[in-house]
């Protein structure tokens, strides 16, 4: 299945995400005496898209300690594809790298639910944002594409957390 974001950029596949049809009024502006970005979120009530809104713009500064190339690094959980346990070591799967990390698998799902990462296998979370399109396979399986063209498999078992992880709505 393809989801139909074509040529949409992040922030406005987010608004669509969160929104589902519900319009929302996007101000921008810039002010020189500021120091740091400030962003205000007015609302009517504060429910479960409000919530999200504000996870995702919280996603914005939250890193993971990975280790690459003799070195730590900090990535960017917004840059993760995918993550995935193999013989008991934690990879972080970026667009075009592959890191190493001490955080297990469950520590990772658990802290990222929140910012769009879903199970997908016994073995593997996926960055929903990162999802391009879905296809059936074989017993019960889907083989999910990302926007850098990479395919990973969604086993049966988590296949309602990722309808849920895509609204609820979609057709998975």
């Amino acid at each position: 299945m393809y989801l139909g974001y074509g040529e949409i950029s992040f922030s406005e596949r987010l608004c669509y995400n969160l929104l589902r049809g519900e319009k929302m009024k996007i101000k921008t502006e810039q002010d020189l005496s500021c120091n740091e970005i400030e962003v205000i979120i007015k609302y009517p009530q504060k429910d479960k898209q409000v919530n999200r809104i504000i996870d995702f713009l919280q996603s914005f500064d939250m890193q993971i300690k990975c280790a690459g190339d003799n070195a730590e690094q900090m990535i960017n959980i917004l840059d993760i594809y995918y993550i995935e346990s193999i013989d008991k070591k934690t990879f972080v799967y970026l667009e075009n790298a592959v890191y190493r990390t001490d955080f297990r698998l469950y520590q990772l799902k658990d802290k990222l639910r929140a910012y769009g990462f879903v199970q997908i296998s016994k073995s593997c979370i996926l960055n929903i944002n990162t999802l391009e399109s879905i296809r059936p396979l074989f017993n019960s399986r889907m083989e999910a594409t990302l926007k850098n063209g990479e395919k990973v498999n969604i086993n049966r078992n988590y296949l309602n957390g990722v309808k849920n992880a895509l609204g609820g709505d979609k057709e998975v």
